[in-house]
């Protein structure tokens, strides 16, 4: 296995790391009230330089694989996997937080699996569907509206606004700059998951 097939791997590998520190543990109603309260207040710091990490994997893994000529299906796959991976997981522990809203999430799911058949119905055809610059795009803005996201608590603590959990967000500044940042993401979403399908709309005949 190449280079940026282990940085995919280890951009996977990342994601179940990432939500820990996002999300407090809760197991049948027990809750480890030390880890917990570290989680509540610091934790989504340490999920987001996590979540950096591990979007620069993603950069260099297709900078590597382009300089160096190893480019294979195998990579195009694992890329998109983990690209797919993080982003859901993370929005599912923001929906679990009550940061998001779950239609938003549903739409990004149901982008993803829509993208994934068609590739699914090309592999069967023994080609497979690279990202396209619409898609890359899409990831760009999904990557920087997540980041933004998970340094909204301490941007509304540094700039005075408190924040005591998303259950009592209240509207600023600061939280319709993210908002904002999270519809881009969304616009992009639903505009690149057309474009596959536009494009890849030979595969769908028959």
């Amino acid at each position: 296995m190449n280079l940026p097939n282990k940085l995919s791997l280890i951009r996977i590998f990342l994601v179940p790391v990432t939500v820990l520190f996002m999300l407090p543990i809760s197991f049948f109603g027990w809750q480890p009230e030390s880890w917990n309260a570290f989680i509540n207040s610091n934790g989504m710091i340490v999920a987001a330089i996590i979540f950096i990490v591990a979007s620069l994997t993603d950069t260099a893994d297709g900078m590597i694989a382009r300089k160096y000529n190893l480019i294979t299906d195998l990579g195009k796959f694992l890329d998109s996997l983990a690209d797919k991976i993080l982003v859901i997981s993370v929005l599912i522990a923001f929906v679990e937080l009550g940061r998001i809203s779950a239609w938003l999430l549903i739409i990004v799911i149901l982008r993803e699996f829509a993208i994934s058949g068609l590739r699914m119905i090309a592999a069967a055809n023994n080609e497979v569907i690279a990202a396209k610059m619409m898609g890359k795009i899409k990831t760009a803005t999904q990557m920087v509206a997540i980041t933004y996201l998970m340094f909204e608590p301490i941007l509304l603590k540094i700039f005075g606004f408190g924040f005591t959990g998303y259950a009592n967000l209240q509207p600023n500044v600061i939280t319709v700059i993210g908002n904002v940042l999270f519809g881009i993401s969304m616009v992009m979403c639903v505009i690149s998951g057309a474009d596959y399908l536009i494009k890849g709309k030979k595969y769908l005949k028959g």
